[in-house]
């Protein structure tokens, strides 16, 4: 633990973002007994998920703040539960058009735009996919394999590094931390993809319901939680980031971005509770739509 070697400034720095990460856990338990009493029951787990994911990588952070060696471990629990919000992100947009048949009904002559980010975003000549039952069942396996193969990562690591084979910081071909994290990296891009494809399909259908800053959300935790943190560790194996004692480089690097991620998701906790709070009509059915318009043509 640092508490012991610290100055007065460093310690209030710490009592300070101890208490932002308290509160977004405060913050956090007020929305999710709000949305178990006002939300039906079919997009209530998926939203407690999603409203989740801040208050977790806050918590797991302040653990690594205090604890610098726990660093492995608290990263790789934030990185297993963003994993899972990945795959919930894609089911909350689809629960929210009704659930898979209506918006299959909704969507029955559409297709899917797959020229877009980050696999596919320069490749503007692919073809439009339509949107079908086996289409649908692509895109969620491709995030459901990310929530499943990552944390079978994670035990793979936790297992070589108990046996001395897994450095985090150990970049070199002939260890294991850069093949799993380029597999991983393959496997984050994949499941991304699919959310991104499904979003540019529904948001104008879900504008009314926020969906626009909703995804925005998402992608702020995904860039802070991941590409951030990479940029910073970089950083910190080049020496651009000095050691000061006790702390090396990396543990610095690290150090520094436990402290960024406090105070990001603890904004991120309240804008999110801004945005999920409201109850947000739900649409109409497929059938209904097309029998107002038949209505409307014979009212002349």
């Amino acid at each position: 633990s640092l508490s012991a070697g610290l100055d007065l400034p460093g310690r209030l720095l710490f009592a300070i973002l101890t208490l932002m990460t308290l509160i977004a856990n405060m913050v956090f338990i007020e929305e999710a007994v709000y949305i178990y009493r006002k939300i039906p029951s079919s997009k209530r787990s998926i939203i407690i998920w999603i409203n989740a994911a801040a208050p977790v990588i806050a918590t797991t952070s302040c653990v690594g703040m205090w604890i610098p060696r726990s660093t492995m471990f608290t990263d790789f629990t934030a990185a297993v539960f963003f994993s899972i919000v990945i795959h919930k992100f894609l089911m909350m947009m689809i629960t929210e058009c009704g659930d898979q048949k209506l918006l299959l009904k909704r969507f029955e002559n559409g297709r899917f735009k797959i020229s877009t980010g980050p696999c596919c975003c320069c490749c503007l000549c692919l073809p439009r996919v339509r949107i079908t039952r086996q289409t649908l069942f692509w895109l969620k396996l491709g995030t459901f394999q990310f929530a499943f193969l990552r944390p079978v990562l994670v035990f793979l690591s936790i297992v070589l590094w108990t046996n001395g084979n897994y450095t985090l910081y150990n970049l070199s071909p002939k260890g294991p931390a850069i093949w799993i994290n380029c597999f991983v990296g393959v496997l984050t891009i994949i499941a991304l993809w699919p959310v991104a494809i499904m979003f540019q399909q529904v948001r104008t259908l879900l504008i009314g319901k926020n969906i626009i800053p909703k995804f925005a959300l998402y992608q702020f935790i995904l860039i802070l939680n991941h590409l951030q943190a990479a940029i910073l560790n970089i950083l910190a194996m080049q020496r651009v980031i000095p050691c000061v004692p006790p702390l090396s480089s990396s543990a610095r690097g690290a150090y520094m971005t436990h402290q960024l991620l406090i105070m990001e998701m603890f904004l991120i906790t309240l804008i999110s509770r801004v945005v999920y709070r409201r109850r947000y009509d739900d649409l109409e059915p497929p059938e209904c739509t097309a029998e107002e318009a038949g209505d409307k043509q014979q009212a002349p």
